[in-house]
């Protein structure tokens, strides 16, 4: 089973190419999502005893919790300390429920896929990225995002560049969709040949 590891900046265009692989029939373990999950559940207790009064109503409150971590570095590897197993579990479970089903490829979907040596975990990388300005463009459009907010989340990011370098594909996302479902078609069409 071929372990596809798909990565990019903060406003690349990742969960649109994420769409785009699973369209194609390639399943698909969204870190960012089982965060989302665990933030809810039983990262809750955990993420509340070592940063008080980030947790309302049993959910982590990132309005909340952003303020602990960004731009401290010890802070957040005390996050990634709590989060980051948890959701290794997750994704080893995935793991087992596709080999079980005889999937010949899935997708990885971590965002911080170099930065955490998740690329260790996978067998081919696809880096999803786009011109600057357009990235720009699109993360300050989202609600509550500010320029500040989005140069501390930059700032935690690998550089675009030193993505691409990295990455054995990439997927443009800043020429449109129909460019990134035929650069997604190619990379599989690539992969085709591996056992």
């Amino acid at each position: 089973m071929i372990r596809i590891g798909l990565t990019g900046s903060i406003g690349m265009g990742k969960s649109t190419t994420a769409k785009l692989f699973a369209e194609a029939g390639v399943p698909g373990h969204d870190a960012d999502a089982v965060v989302h999950m665990l933030y809810a559940g039983k990262a809750a207790p955990l993420i509340e005893a070592a940063f008080p009064g980030t947790v309302r109503d049993g959910k982590v409150d990132r309005t909340l919790l952003s303020p602990h971590v960004l731009g401290k570095p010890d802070a957040m590897a005390r996050l990634e300390q709590i989060v980051h197993p948890l959701v290794r579990e997750e994704e080893q479970s995935f793991l087992r429920a596709a080999r079980e089903k005889g999937r010949r490829a899935v997708l990885l979907d971590i965002p911080l896929l170099f930065e955490t040596d998740g690329h260790r975990r996978v067998d081919v990388c696809v880096v999803v990225t786009a011109d600057a300005a357009v990235q720009r463009q699109r993360v300050l459009e989202r609600p509550g995002m500010t320029a500040e907010r989005f140069e501390q989340i930059l700032a935690r990011q690998m550089p675009d560049a030193e993505k691409r370098k990295r990455a054995h594909f990439l997927v443009d996302t800043g020429h449109g969709l129909d460019a990134a479902r035929r650069s997604v078609q190619a990379i599989l069409r690539a992969l085709a040949p591996l056992p």
